[in-house]
């Protein structure tokens, strides 16, 4: 099981609130609501997918990474350099 099976339930729910916020600015489009409005739900959603993906980064850490730091070395460097390239696009966006 990967590390964040624990929190599953959570990461599902938050999921399902941003699916929310995106349906709601689809929603705004098509009413033609103030488009700083939309931009302001789009900020809001974003957020939300960050949110989720700091989650699923921490249990990476704390599961993935730290079972390989009982293994060889080079394990620990794949699943660090893993975990590096993660955050990197994560900054990306």
């Amino acid at each position: 099981m990967y590390g964040y099976h624990e929190h599953k339930d959570d990461l599902r729910a938050r999921l399902r609130k941003v699916e929310g916020q995106v349906r709601g600015v689809q929603r705004m489009v098509e009413e033609d609501v103030y488009c700083i409005d939309i931009l302001t739900q789009i900020a809001a959603a974003e957020s939300a997918m960050k949110k989720v993906a700091v989650l699923l980064l921490e249990d990476h850490l704390g599961h993935c990474v730290a079972d390989a730091a009982g293994g060889s070395r080079k394990q620990l460097d794949a699943k660090v350099t893993e975990a590096s390239a993660a955050i990197e696009r994560l900054l990306k966006a």
